[in-house]
């Protein structure tokens, strides 16, 4: 899951947009706010049309979807439509100031809200880190008829199993490094602007994306999360879950899931790559891709062999 407290680097939306542009002129694209129960509207881009229609779920909780701009180049040329979503409280969509509404449960209902005002029927649910949560919660609910595949990127199937590799990462970062991270907790200093920085500097260019400085809209991404869902779900670091996300696992239920399954991972990434083939094994009709050279934004740093991976799972669907 990706965190940055502070916008470490500033940046505009300008480049965002113009890639949209871009998209929407090569592929065809239509902008749709969907009104949810609540009230609330949230921003949809559909790019591209086809038999096969795929919903991204973005990261976070509290990242917009901005980094996940090369889906645009890779899957619509290949005649797979795509639909880009901001969940509510991110981004385009609108940012009610509710901590009601930052849970597991209601965001897999607007999803499933978002998927019916859209129509979209036998549809591919792809899910990044904490969006990968909520396509595993989809796929095991009662939502699960509407699907015709899920795609879990970089997400392990517990809490516990992500922040026990974490700490596993900050326990191999540089002893200098370590030491400062164990200064700051001790005096309560876990959520500092130093420690996210640290975090920034010295974690990320590991383990979030191998591409430094990040790609332009990958910064964006994280220069416009909404913090305080990020805090309030999960909490201040990397390091520890101390949100309503704490104590979630779907390691026993995983058995359940009943579509095709594609679950990517990478040598270098935030999730344990083991536990990502953990996953796969535990899965009828699953496919395994692990990037050799990735990390978390396995989209951008190992792209070739990532999106290689994920059209020949979309290309092998049953029509």
């Amino acid at each position: 899951m990706e965190y940055s407290r502070r916008a470490f680097l500033q940046t505009t939306c300008g480049l965002v947009v113009a890639a949209s542009v871009r998209h929407a002129q090569a592929a065809g694209s239509e902008v749709r706010r969907i009104k949810l129960r609540e009230g609330y509207e949230v921003w949809t881009q559909r790019v591209g049309s086809g038999p096969i229609k795929v919903l991204l779920l973005h990261g976070g909780p509290g990242i917009p979807h901005d980094y996940l701009q090369p889906f645009a180049d890779f899957l619509p040329p290949a005649g797979i439509e795509i639909h880009f979503y901001d969940q509510l409280g991110v981004g385009l969509s609108d940012h009610p100031d509710s901590t009601s509404l930052w849970n597991v449960e209601r965001y897999l209902d607007e999803v499933e809200q978002v998927r019916a005002a859209l129509r979209l029927e036998q549809f591919v649910l792809f899910g990044h880190s904490w969006g990968g949560i909520l396509t595993m919660e989809y796929a095991l609910s009662r939502h699960a008829r509407h699907l015709k595949a899920a795609i879990i990127s970089n997400m392990t199937a517990s809490i516990e199993d992500y922040t026990r590799y974490t700490k596993f990462l900050k326990d191999a970062l540089p002893v200098k490094v370590r030491k400062e991270l164990a200064q700051l907790e001790a005096a309560g200093q876990a959520s500092s602007d130093r420690y996210n920085e640290i975090v920034f500097n010295e974690l990320y260019p590991r383990h979030l994306c191998r591409i430094w400085p990040l790609p332009q809209p990958a910064q964006h991404a994280i220069d416009t999360m909404n913090a305080k869902i990020y805090n309030f779900m999960q909490g201040s670091n990397e390091f520890e879950v101390t949100g309503n996300l704490k104590g979630w696992d779907r390691w026993q239920d995983l058995h359940r899931i009943n579509v095709p399954t594609l679950w990517m991972g990478a040598r270098h990434d935030e999730m344990d790559p083991k536990s990502i083939a953990r996953e796969a094994s535990l899965v009828r009709n699953s496919r395994l891709f692990l990037s050799k050279t990735g990390s978390h934004l396995t989209m951008w740093d190992d792209q070739k062999n990532y999106f290689a991976a994920l059209l020949g799972f979309l290309s092998g669907l049953p029509s």
